[in-house]
């Protein structure tokens, strides 16, 4: 069975006849008006056809979230080596001319870079527990978005909630158990947040949330207590109902911090000195005999 073309988002203006050629070449080629979609996409192309438009690349919104997600190449006539260095430090595979008759090896080789790239990463960066990025890969997307938010300024908040109770289920139920709790406690946080805000894992007991767009800082204190919320209804490991509570430590970009690191120590250094909230109220109902909520049947 062949393998699906690639996916090449094509970022308009492109050069006349450019999606023509690339259609041609095998590829599944999509126009937009922007790089909005880049996550469904294997490849996004950006075009810079002036010293002025690839100049103005280095301070857009597009380039640097697109790089999250896909390949990017830059699409320019321009000869400009400072400034091509500048972009792939940004995370953009390749500059390179419309016109180049290697443009088709080019987006090829860069979407493969990028699978190995992501491939590497995720099997250094993440918390086997729960599948969930850990503390280096959570520093290295925020550092990512903060250079987009010194660019394009908008609220952002990271939360930190310190979990009390996995330590009993441990010592209760064993190691393996103590796991299945994390990973239940890491699907009640996802869903209750948004597809593009970021859950990590930052140890035995501790998660972070990342939410990278507020319309306002109040929003924050919103998430977090709809979080908190979250983890007060049952949950169940080996037939088991786990009581848990959660204290949640908080820091806005940029009134705590302009820097990944300085946020998560603030972050965390809150979550570590304010009490938890709900685990003695939810340990009254547990023991009482209350049902599983939805996935508190599945083991992993």
């Amino acid at each position: 069975m062949s393998a699906p073309p690639l996916s090449v988002l094509l970022v308009e203006p492109p050069a006349p006849g450019l999606a023509q050629l690339l259609r041609a070449a095998g590829f599944a080629v999509t126009q937009a008006a922007d790089a909005g979609a880049a996550r469904s996409h294997d490849a996004v192309l950006l075009a810079a056809p002036t010293p002025a438009a690839l100049a103005a690349l280095l301070h857009g919104a597009d380039l640097t979230l697109a790089a999250l997600d896909a390949a990017v190449l830059v699409l320019t006539p321009v000869t400009d080596e400072a400034t091509a260095a500048a972009l792939l430090g940004l995370g953009v595979e390749d500059v390179i001319s419309a016109a180049d008759p290697a443009l088709s090896r080019a987006i090829r080789h860069a979407v493969l870079r990028k699978r190995h790239e992501s491939a590497a990463r995720n099997a250094y960066a993440t918390d086997l527990a729960t599948g969930l990025p850990h503390q280096a890969q959570l520093l290295e997307h925020m550092t990512q978005l903060l250079a987009l938010r010194e660019r394009v300024p908008a609220p952002m908040v990271l939360l930190v909630l310190r979990i009390d109770g996995v330590g009993s289920v441990a010592a209760r139920l064993g190691a393996e158990a103590a796991n299945i709790l994390r990973r239940k406690v890491a699907v009640r946080l996802r869903g209750g947040l948004r597809a593009g805000d970021v859950v990590a894992a930052l140890g035995p007991d501790a998660f972070a949330v990342l939410l990278g767009h507020l319309e306002a800082l109040a929003d924050g204190e919103r998430v977090a207590s709809k979080l908190v919320r979250s983890l007060q209804q049952p949950l169940v490991v080996a037939g088991q109902p786990c009581a848990v509570s959660a204290a949640v430590g908080m820091a806005l970009y940029p009134a705590h911090g302009k820097d990944a690191e300085s946020l998560l120590r603030r972050a965390t250094a809150q979550a570590a000195s304010v009490a938890t909230m709900g685990r003695e109220g939810f340990a009254g109902h547990a023991e009482r005999g209350a049902g599983g909520a939805a996935n508190d049947d599945v083991a992993s």
